[in-house]
């Protein structure tokens, strides 16, 4: 696969670096009996915290960065709301850094921005989350290759193992191009619905501007996941 740079070429799978894959075999667990429920999710409205959603007010100071609000609803295969579905984002810093001590990117940190967020969707499945826009930041191991500014969200199911994990990123990104993790996805149309819109509805009045970005968990136009490339 060829970018429009002829002299970048995705050649190799991103997702099988060996950052990416376990370092360790695996530690058989005996079941518990006593900790059967906690293959189900037990998350409800008391488990989500007033702040949780708002990145830029989870500490004392303001972070650096440009303020972006990113909402969208939560859709099954019929384009029905999915209601109550824990979302989870994280993300690198307006530096592109990481709140993560196995980030070591040279690009600073931000003390009032860890990077995190969750919240529950509403009756129509609808999300919303205020935080600043990240940064882009070299690829481990990429050359000179750079990744994107882009949110990680997570989405639980009925089960903690049912869990799906995917990437957004923004409108008219050059770097999108030059992504070979972007590029992992092969089917062109499931690598645009990865990317939001800008939605001028959304903007916070002289504050933030507004992102909008719909999922839909599955069915023939379900929204990429990291599992399925």
């Amino acid at each position: 696969m060829t970018s429009t740079d002829s002299r970048v070429r995705f050649t190799a799978d991103p997702y099988d670096a060996p950052s990416r894959r376990p370092q360790r075999p695996p530690v058989p667990v005996a079941p518990d009996p006593e900790a059967v429920e906690l293959t189900g999710p037990v998350f409800g409205p008391a488990d989500v915290g007033p702040l949780d959603h708002d990145l830029t007010r989870q500490h004392r100071g303001e972070p650096i960065g440009e303020r972006i609000v990113v909402s969208g609803r939560v859709l099954d295969r019929a384009g029905r709301p999915v209601r109550g579905q824990l979302v989870e984002i994280w993300q690198a810093n307006a530096a592109g850094r990481y709140a993560h001590p196995g980030d070591t990117h040279r690009a600073p940190l931000d003390a009032n921005f860890t990077g995190t967020g969750r919240c529950l969707t509403d009756a129509e499945g609808r999300y919303r989350f205020v935080t600043v826009r990240p940064g882009a930041y070299p690829l481990p191991g990429g050359g000179n290759l750079w990744r994107p500014a882009h949110v990680h969200f997570s989405f639980f199911g009925t089960a903690f193992v049912q869990r799906l994990v995917t990437q957004m990123y923004f409108p008219g990104d050059p770097l999108l191009a030059y992504d070979p993790v972007w590029h992992a996805v092969a089917d062109p149309a499931a690598r645009q619905r990865l990317v939001a819109v800008h939605d001028p509805r959304l903007n916070e009045p002289e504050e933030a501007l507004g992102y909008h970005w719909d999922v839909v968990l599955d069915g023939p136009a379900a929204t990429w996941t990291e599992g399925n490339r």
